[in-house]
Parts: C-alpha cells; sequence; structure tokens
C-alpha cells in the first residue's frame, strides 16, 4: 500500500471522528474557540494515531479478542453519550455554563470511542508490513484537521438550528455508534 491507499484509510477512519466534531460545533451553545477546536483536533488526531499502534504491536492474536467487543464498546460509548445529549435537549432546566462539550473528560470518551476501528487498522498493517510511522502521521494529521473543522462547521449551523442543535448531535451520535455495530455484526 503506498501513500495514496494510507491516505484513503486515513480519510476513511477520521469520517467518524469528523461526524463527532461537528455535533461538538452544534453542541457548544456558542462560537467554539479556536483552542476549542485545536482540543478537539488534538484528542481525535492522537488517538487516531496511537490506535494502529497499539494494534500494529499487539499482532493478530490480540486483535481477535479486541475485535469481538470493539464494536459493542464503540457503541455503548456514543450511544450513552448522544442519548445523554437527546435528553438535555429535552430538559426544562436552563443550561450550566460550565457543561462545555469541550471538556477533557468528553473529549477523551469520544476521541476513544471513534478510534476503536483503528486498532483492526493497525493489525492489518502489520501483517501488510506498512510503514507504521508515515502510516499513523498521515491518519493523525488527516484526523487532526478534519476534526478541528468539524467542529468550526458545527459552530456555523449551530446559528441556524440553535434550538435543536443538542437534540441533533445527540441523534448523529447514537446513529454513528449504531452504524458501527451494524457494520461489524454485518461483516460476521
Amino acid at each position: 500500500m503506498g501513500i495514496a491507499g494510507i491516505i484513503l484509510v486515513a480519510l476513511g477512519l477520521s469520517m467518524d471522528a469528523f461526524a463527532v466534531a461537528i455535533t461538538l460545533g452544534l453542541a457548544a451553545g456558542g462560537r467554539p474557540t479556536m483552542p476549542q477546536a485545536l482540543l478537539t483536533g488534538a484528542y481525535f488526531g492522537l488517538f487516531q494515531a496511537f490506535m494502529p499502534v497499539v494494534g500494529y504491536l499487539a499482532g493478530a492474536h490480540f486483535a481477535d479478542r479486541i475485535e469481538t467487543i470493539d464494536h459493542w464498546v464503540a457503541f455503548v460509548l456514543l450511544g450513552a453519550i448522544g442519548a445523554k445529549m437527546i435528553w438535555d435537549s429535552f430538559s426544562r432546566e436552563e443550561k450550566k455554563p460550565g457543561r462545555s462539550p469541550f471538556r477533557p473528560a468528553n473529549l477523551l470518551v469520544l476521541a476513544v470511542a471513534t478510534s476503536i476501528d483503528a486498532l483492526a487498522v493497525g493489525v492489518t498493517f502489520a501483517f501488510l508490513r506498512i510503514d507504521i510511522i508515515t502510516a499513523v502521521a498521515v491518519i493523525g494529521v488527516t484526523t487532526f484537521a478534519l476534526s478541528t473543522v468539524g467542529v468550526k462547521i458545527g459552530s456555523a449551523a449551530e446559528a441556524r438550528f440553535r434550538s435543536k442543535a443538542e437534540l441533533f448531535g445527540g441523534i448523529v451520535l447514537v446513529i454513528i455508534g449504531i452504524k458501527i455495530l451494524i457494520e461489524h455484526l454485518a461483516a460476521h
């Protein structure tokens, strides 16, 4: 696999993170700052780059064990966060200003949930003898850039859809979780 193939893999892996970044921009309730967008990109980019390294090092033995549950982990994490966003969108309580979607704990959970599929890609890279350093650099930079832009796109859309942004963001997260689950179950 050449650099063009690695770029295509990077784009494919980054799409879930991009979609989640858009929902973060939607849920921000105001204009996210550039540091918040960059922080989101950094979390998502680092985890998308880190997981293939783990998969690469772990090899096929470990991947067989993880592969049986990875889709469930992503489904539960994204589903739970999405359900909470949907629930909050119907809450009559006034929003608390300290509940930013860019909290480190929130970004960590979302980054892990959207990067689990990259673990299996890392195993594939090991079998294909792909240069892992080049691959993870391309994956990390691609995901960083798309996630940072995604937050800004979500923020721009939030101004138009302010009243339903959190509901929409929650629905998107649940759909991404279901998509990951269905794709894996259909493949097996």
